[in-house]
Formats: structure tokens, sequence, C-alpha cells
């Protein structure tokens, strides 16, 4: 160990082991060297001729001048400087916390005299390393232990800990226990050529003393604290974002809030006041970088849902930018008994609470429309056309009103300053949105107050814009109700047509042959009649009285079953994107009226597409809680399937989508759509029970969204599916050979009727004469009735000898249904099959539960009406 000189008034350090001088030694073995240099040219000096001599002289002095020059330089070093700079080393030396610095292997290399101090050595050989010395104590081993393995990852670390007694005292030592700083990193001491040697450096320090004033600082603000949260008043403060950061023990305790559970920023300040005072407090704003501060009188929201009085002393801050800052808020109670409430504070409460929590807006103007005072709802109502700053301005009441209701609001107002009692109401719609609507009432003021002598009219505003829309709705609801019960009376005389000419048709197209001339006239009177049985279709649709068969689907097979039809009718053009979501809910529904709902929209988008693009087709289960946060315009709450069906089209506008759904209702040019699709759409998912609601923006595209209701199947469904999966079952494992057997042997299906009796109930004389011309053309035996009552008596006398009744379901004295109901009474066994151009489930629902018929939709052909009455004979 090398002895260093301290400085002046500096103490030295304890231990120093950096520097191991080997000038001593490297002096030495010079000397020997050129000692046995000197030998060696004595003893061998005889042997040694003049040329040899002069060479080995002249190697020698070269790499004597080598060596001289190399020393000179710097590259060789017999004495070897201190490597610490003197400066460096006078202030670890001097450093008021501990260093020690210790090798790889924990012996101390360099303590500081602070080190010592710290840790009671008084000399190099008391000097311990800080594993040795902390180890020993509980309180810093695990400090310790984790500083050492960071130090031997490469990593430096920091830790504080407190010893019950201090560091260096004896162990009966009374005295107060203290708190370090221990500070640890790894450092290299290699130098350039040489490997490096890892040490680790430790620095300890004595932090009692600021430990001791930040104990200080803490109990004086925990002081502070408890004086604010015991005040007689409430406070709040508030971010910008209107968060609530803190609030006091006082409004807590009167607001019912548990502050253990308060978390800063969670609860907004919105939360707490009741009402329209949101719009009061949001009404104070600052100028930037100022500060403004107001009085507002409003009502604060209690936990359990009850209403505070108070009066609020509001500061809030604006940034340089004029942003909103944060707010300091004091709350002054005003329930009854509370602090400073007398008679007239009462009465100004009690008005105050009721003038701002009144569901209307109020202002008070004076003869010339400038607005004097106003309450919370007013704010809120018209928030971003009048601001309080507005109103200390002088601002005008028209500022809220349209360009062509001012004229009304002035002979109003004028009407007002005449003391006129009967004030017509002003309907207008906000200045800056045409979609909301307001009426004002106009009052007149009588009796002037001393407080505002010159109020001239004291004005209500009440929004109208959901009163618009549900008359807007009513009318067009009963406009559609209007359009579908024509539409459906136009369709069931219509189908009445059709079917005699189909059964006409087909009675002739029986006695002629392909090769004859009329043959094809016949087929195109068929072919027209089809076409125009389906534009029937569409109408009976949008009146949603058309004929279903709803069975349960799953939405994933009914749209991939259709994806390569759906493909050929878009074009290649236009691309389809499926995307199907995971476990979709069952749904019922028609299977053919669904297909031609999917159909229809993507012939629209592809429409909406002329040079292209992408038809995307999503499905995904929809939540009671997603439909009530949709909040859908008539749409109950409960769980769906959504079907969404989006294009990238042309979109479409406003006024038309009001439109869309109306029948006959088209965009396209003359002869290229009938302007039934959509209303046909729209009747489809209605009558399934689901809702369809567009979306589109002009440019950017349109998007159907179905939601349909998801299917629960009851008991009796069960039963009648397991049923129906053990009969498969049975005839995939038994009967297919005997059905192909029996196939083979009857041949084409037969339709005769034998010995059959038919009783043929029908109104429309044509329709009735092409039945019973064609069952009487298939070997039945047919009777004919124009309505209920006039069956009734032909079953009478035939002694109720028919074997099934075909019958109309509206008709005049008496219906198809109660034709039904009466049958049965005598004959409970008759087979019965309805005839209609209404859906099935338009008249069933007044037929008793358990009734059983057959179902035949108009318009019909023969062979149809001949395979109806002959499966139905046969069941």
């Amino acid at each position: 160990m090398t002895e260093t000189t301290p400085a002046a008034g500096n103490p030295a350090a304890l231990v120093d082991r950096s520097a191991k001088s080997r000038s001593v030694s490297r002096l030495v073995f010079l000397a020997l060297v050129m000692i046995g240099a000197s030998i060696v040219f004595f003893l061998f000096r005889d042997r040694l001729n003049n040329e040899l001599m002069l060479v080995i002289l002249g190697v020698l002095a070269v790499v004597g001048i080598f060596f001289l020059v190399s020393t000179v330089i710097g590259f060789v070093d017999i004495m070897p400087k201190n490597s610490a700079d003197p400066l460096a080393r006078a202030f670890i030396d001097t450093h008021p916390e501990g260093t020690l610095v210790t090798d790889d292997k924990g012996r101390v290399v360099y303590a500081n005299h602070a080190y010592g101090q710290l840790t009671g050595s008084t000399s190099a050989a008391d000097v311990q390393s800080i594993e040795a010395i902390l180890s020993r104590h509980r309180e810093s081993a695990e400090a310790v232990y984790r500083l050492t393995n960071a130090m031997r990852e490469g990593k430096a670390g920091q830790e504080e800990f407190r010893m019950s007694q201090p560091l260096g005292a004896a162990q009966d030592s009374t005295e107060a226990g203290h708190w370090y700083r221990l500070r640890g990193r790894p450092v290299s001491s290699g130098t350039k050529g040489v490997k490096a040697a890892t040490l680790m450096a430790w620095q300890l320090s004595d932090i009692s003393h600021e430990r001791t004033e930040q104990e200080l600082v803490f109990k004086e603000l925990q002081n502070a604290i408890n004086y604010l949260d015991h005040a007689p008043v409430g406070f709040f403060s508030a971010g910008r974002d209107g968060g609530i950061v803190y609030l006091n023990a006082t409004l807590a305790d009167w607001l019912g809030i548990d502050l253990t559970s308060f978390m800063a920023g969670k609860l907004m300040l919105r939360d707490l006041v009741a009402g329209a005072g949101m719009a009061l407090v949001e009404s104070v704003q600052a100028e930037p970088g100022l500060n403004r501060t107001a009085q507002l009188d409003l009502d604060l929201l209690k936990s359990n849902g009850q209403s505070l009085p108070v009066r609020l002393v509001h500061r809030v801050s604006a940034t340089r930018d004029g942003s909103p800052g944060e707010s300091r808020t004091i709350v002054i109670s005003r329930e009854e008994g509370g602090a400073g409430v007398h008679d007239a504070a009462s009465a100004e409460m009690r008005f105050t609470r009721f003038f701002n929590n009144t569901p209307m807006a109020i202002a008070s103007v004076d003869g010339d429309g400038k607005i004097l005072r106003t309450n919370g709802p007013f704010l809120q109502m018209f928030n971003g056309l009048i601001t309080r700053d507005d109103m200390e301005r002088g601002s005008l009441f028209e500022t809220v009103l349209r360009e062509d209701d001012r004229k009304g609001f002035r002979e109003a107002l004028s009407q007002a300053a005449d003391k006129q009692g009967d004030i017509s109401p002003i309907d207008s719609r906000r200045a800056d949105n045409e979609d909301r609507h307001f009426r004002f009432y106009v009052n007149a003021v009588i009796e002037h107050s001393e407080e505002a002598p010159e109020e001239t009219a004291i004005i209500y505003a009440v929004e109208t814009t959901e009163q618009k829309a549900l008359e807007a709705q009513m009318a067009q609801t009963q406009k559609m109700n209007a359009v579908g019960t024509l539409a459906g009376g136009i369709a069931h005389d219509f189908n009445n047509v059709l079917t005699a000419i189909l059964l006409s048709a087909d009675h002739l197209l029986m006695s002629l042959r392909p090769a004859d001339s009329s043959f094809a006239d016949l087929i195109e009177i068929k072919r027209n009649a089809n076409r125009a049985a389906v534009l029937v279709r569409q109408l009976l649709a949008f009146s949603r009285k058309q004929t279903m068969r709803p069975t349960v689907l799953s939405m994933t097979d009914v749209i991939g079953d259709l994806r390569m039809l759906v493909d050929r009718l878009i074009g290649t053009h236009v691309k389809l994107e499926l995307e199907f979501g995971r476990d979709l809910w069952p749904v019922k529904t028609d299977l053919g009226q669904f297909e031609q709902v999917l159909i229809n929209l993507a012939v629209n988008a592809r429409d909406a597409m002329p040079e292209g693009g992408t038809i995307t087709v999503r499905t995904r289960n929809v939540e009671a809680e997603e439909v009530a946060q949709l909040n859908y315009r008539g749409m109950e709450v409960g769980e769906y399937v959504l079907i969404e069906l989006a294009d990238q089209g042309t979109g479409i506008a406003p006024d038309v989508m009001e439109k869309i759904f109306e029948p006959f209702f088209t965009t396209k040019d003359v002869g290229k759509g009938t302007g039934l699709g959509l209303s046909m759409v729209y009747g489809i998912v209605k009558q399934s029970g689901g809702y369809i609601y567009p979306e589109s923006e002009v440019g950017k595209g349109t998007t159907f969204r179905i939601f349909l209701p998801r299917h629960l199947e009851d008991e009796a469904e069960k039963a009648a599916a397991a049923a129906e999966a053990e009969a498969a079952a049975g005839r995939a494992t038994e009967g297919a050979p005997a059905t192909a057997s029996k196939a083979a042997s009857d041949g084409p299906e037969d339709l005769t009727g034998g010995s059959a009796v038919v009783l043929l109930v029908e109104d429309e004389e044509a329709v009735r004469r092409g039945g019973k011309r064609m069952l009487e053309a298939r070997g039945y035996e047919v009777h004919e009735a124009g309505s209920g009552v006039e069956a009734l008596e032909v079953l009478q006398e035939l002694e109720g000898k028919v074997d099934i009744v075909v019958s109309d379901v509206v008709m005049p004295e008496m219906d198809g249904p109660t034709l039904l109901t009466e049958l049965r009474k005598d004959y409970p066994d008759m087979k019965f099959i309805f005839v209609s151009g209404y859906a099935e489930d338009a008249f069933a629902k007044n037929l008793p539960a358990d009734a059983k018929f057959g179902f035949l939709a108009k318009p019909f052909s023969l062979k149809q009406l001949a395979t109806s009455v002959r499966e139905m004979l046969d069941a």
C-alpha cells in the first residue's frame, strides 16, 4: 500500500491500492542487465575480434537509442506516472459521501475518509467491504443483495434503507436509527491494450436529515389537507377534461361519496351537477391566459340521487391559446339549516332552483330584444350560438333564430311591449342546424321589478324536434299503410284474373300440339301471366300479405349457398366479399323470400357501381345491450342476427332516402325498374319480424343493415325436429330401395281423381269455372259454390258425401275460415284446402290452433291445383 500526501486541510484516503509502482524492480533489473553485459565483455574480451565487437557495440547502441527515444515519447515507461489526476483524486478523497471501490473478489481497492467515518473505520486495517458490513443487518441485507446482482449484470442501481442503529455504533448504543442511501455501479479499470478488470464502485451517504425534512413537509401538508378536508365549506378541483382530481371530505360527506374508493379523474364534473346546471358551469369561460371567477346557484347530485342546493364560487383558467384550463371551486351548501341561510336567501334559493331546473328554456329581454337573463336549460339548448359573455355584451335574442323567423319575433316582441296577453307562438329552427325544431312562447311583462325595470318580455323555448319527427313518421306510416292496403286489394283481384288466365291457357295447351300455330302464342300468354304474378307478389310483399313458409335457417348457409348466383348476377367488374360471424344464431324466415331480399340488394348495389367496386356482406350476432346502445327508431330491444350489405357506389341523396321503400318509386330510367324491389325487401323483412335500416353518403356508398330476431326453439319444435331427423334416418336406411322400386313401377306422377268428389268454393266465376273444368278433366267429380253459405247448402244436399273442399279465403256472406269452422262441426275429418293470394298467416290466426288444412297460393296453374288436391287426398 502506498501512502498519499493529503492536501492542506483535506483528509487523505484510508485505502488506496489503485497504483502499484514497479519503478524499483525495473531499475534493479536494468542494473543487473548492464552489470551482466560488462562482465561478459570483460571475460571474453580476448576471444572477440574487433569486427564482432563493433557489431555488438553497434547493436547495443541502436537498442539504447531506441530505448531513449521510446522513453521520451512515452512508448516505454521506466517510472510510470500516477494514473489519477490530482484534482480528481482530491475531489474523491474529500467527497462527503462514503466511496468504496472493490474488485471482483470483494477486496477493497479504495476507500475515502467519509466512508471510514460512516462505517466507524479509523485505519486501513479496519476498512471492510459493503457486503461485509451491511449483509449482517436485516434492514440492509436485501438492498445490498439486489444492488450486487444488478452490478454483476453490468447495471447501476440505488437503494434506500433505515437502520435501527447507525453504522459503526456500539451494539448497546441508544442513538436513534438513521436512513442511508446506497448507490452502486460497475467500473472498468483496464488500460489501452490490456484486458479490463471489473470493479464495483459504492457510494454510501447518511440521508437522515433529508428524511427528517421530508417528514416535516409531509406533516405540514397533511395538516393543510386536514384543515381543507374539514373546512365548513366544500371544495373540489377539476382538470381540463372536467374530471374531478380532488374533493374535500366535507363535500364528499354532503354528496355521499366514499373517499376511500375515489380515484382522481374517474368522476366527472357533469356527473355531480343536476339538471341543466352544467350549462351554467360551462358558460363561465376565461380569456386566454387569464382567470375568471363567477357565483352560480344550482343543484348538485348526491350518490342516492337526491339534489343538494348549493352556491358555487367557480374559478376557471384558460391557457394562452384559449383552451380551457383547470378549475377550482368552493361549494356552499344552501340546504335548510345550512350556514348563512336566511329567509330572503331561502326565497332566492328556491326561485333560483326553480328557474334553473325547469325543463323549459327561459330568457328575459328588453324592448330591443336584448337578452337580460337566461336559465341553465337555455344555455344548454342554444350552446354554441350564445354564451354568458355574449349576454354581458348585450347580445340580441335574434341570434338563436333563423333569418326567416326574425321578422315574426319582432312582431311578437312589439305585441309584448304593448302589454298584449295573447301572442301567437313562433315555430322556428336552430340557426345553425335545420334539423332541430323549437317553439317560442313570448309573454309580456306587466309589472316591472326593481332589478330589471327595462324587462319587456319573458320568452319560453321548447324543443319540438322529437315531436316533428314523430309527426313525420306518423304521416309516412299512414301513407305506407294506405298504399299497402291498396296494393293488397289490387293484388287480390289481380290474382283472380291471373288464375283464370293461367287455367284457360293450360286448358287450351292440353288440346294443342307444340307444332300448332297457336301453341307458341299460348306459351307467351302464360309466360307474361307469370311475369305479372311476380309483380303481384312484390305488391303483396310490400303490404306484408304474401305467402311465406318460414323455416329455421342459418344465415351462414343461406348466404354461402347463394354466393354463386349472386356472383353471376353482379358481373365480373364487381367483387363480392363475405365476412361471416362466428356461431351465428338461427333465424326463422322464408328461405325463398329472403334469397330474393339478398339478390335484390346485391343487384341494386351493382347498379350503383357502374365503374366497378366491392360488395361486402357481413353477418354477426347482436346482443340486447348493443341494440339498446344503437337506439334505432322503432326497434325493440332483443337479440338479433345482423346481415349487413355494403357497397362502394354513388350513394343515396337524403331526399331520395326518405322514399326508397315506397312502392313504384324508382330513380332508374323508364323501362328499367318497377320501383317495387326495395318495397318488397322492406315487406319481407318486416313480415319476418325483422328491421331494415339504410345508411348512405353520397359518393361513398350505401349500407343496408337487416336485423332478424334470434329464433329460440320451443319444446314442440324440438320434438318435431327430432321426429323429422328420426324419419329421415329411417328413410336413409330402409326406405331408399323401396322408393326407387316404387318410382320404377309407378312411372309418371299420378294426378287423376279417380272417384273423389270435390266441392269447389270460389266467388270469382272465371276462376271457379276454370278450376271445375280442369279438375273434371282429371277425372274428379266436381260440385261448385259461389260462397260459404252456398257451400254448406251443397254439402247438405250431398249428405256430406264430399272427399275434399277447395275454398277461396275472401268471399262475400261467409269467408273461407268461417266456412271451415262451421264445416268442422258436422264433418270434423273432411279434408280442406284454402286458395288465396294472401299469406297463409293472414287468415290462419283467425282459426283454431288445431285446425288442419292445406294451402294453395294464387295464381296457380292446372298442375299445381291437381297436385295440391291429390296430395291432400293421399295425406
